[in-house]
């Protein structure tokens, strides 16, 4: 099988960690010198734009898949190697959009960068299913309650439907003691475990700051997982910033102004070539 490149993040059940997994998982890879897109695919309920203080300009994926802007117009630099496609938060501009459409905005994005990560709203619908099927690989993601795990296995059950590929299972805001461990959930559900991200105030704390948590923290426990998360999911190895190299990090979080900054945002697009 080629090497996997666009992965989707899901899970049946809101609230345990998705957006936060696809915007730390991007930021390691990006720390790591790979090009990378998240696209917010949860066309009803986006809120990837609040977790890296984005403010999108006039153009949004409900833009792009209601044939009313151009990829090029609703992708936004957010750091160095990094860029996000956010989703509009107008109700009547998601009631225009043909979500079928995203199989181009992922096929456009697997051209231009090395990874591309689809942050998969939760549920079942025709828009959360759309991407399963899409991508290389799904990660699904949740966290040790039981309702969250019976609701990835149903997330599992959508992804062998549209015969897709599931890469494995990442347990979020685990706890030392008390849960049942990470890998007895995977086997259960009978998938690989791909990880663990220790329940960490830094989280919340970055999630605050609109600022990704490798960024914000990066040395707290749930940073520092998140980094093992792309080295064990891709194979690029990932390290935790510190000192001078950290502060540089952080001052290339995406800033409101400069975020819609098209000319910007194109070059960074267009002109990344794959590696031969």
């Amino acid at each position: 099988m080629p090497q996997e490149t666009v992965y989707a993040i899901a899970s049946g059940k809101g609230g345990v960690g998705k957006t936060t997994t696809t915007v730390n998982l991007g930021t390691a890879l990006a720390q790591a010198g790979e090009r990378v897109a998240i696209v917010d695919a949860d066309l009803g309920m986006a809120n990837l734009a609040g977790f890296v203080s984005l403010s999108p300009g006039s153009a949004t994926l409900h833009d792009v898949l209601s044939g009313e802007a151009s990829i090029e117009d609703a992708t936004y630099r957010l750091a160095a190697n990094i860029v996000g496609v956010p989703s509009g938060n107008e109700l009547a501009d998601y009631a225009e959009t043909e979500p079928d459409g995203l199989g181009e905005v992922v096929e456009t994005l697997r051209d231009r960068v090395d990874y591309v990560l689809i942050d998969v709203g939760a549920g079942v619908s025709h828009e959360s299913i759309l991407p399963l099927g899409l991508a290389d690989a799904v990660v699904l993601v949740a966290t040790p309650e039981p309702a969250a795990v019976q609701d990835v296995s149903r997330t599992i059950e959508l992804v062998d439907r549209v015969d897709g590929e599931v890469a494995g299972l990442l347990v979020t805001r685990t706890h030392p003691s008390g849960d049942v461990p990470p890998e007895t959930i995977a086997e259960k559900l009978g998938v690989a475990e791909l990880g663990a991200i220790p329940e960490d105030r830094a989280v919340r704390a970055s999630v605050y700051a609109g600022t990704p948590l490798v960024v914000h923290a990066p040395e707290s426990d749930a940073a520092v997982a998140y980094r093992e998360l792309a080295t064990t999911l891709t194979g690029v190895e990932t390290a935790g910033p510190s000192g001078d190299e950290a502060a540089a990090d952080d001052s290339s979080t995406a800033d409101p102004d400069d975020a819609a900054s098209h000319d910007e945002v194109s070059s960074a697009i267009t002109d990344a070539e794959p590696d031969a």
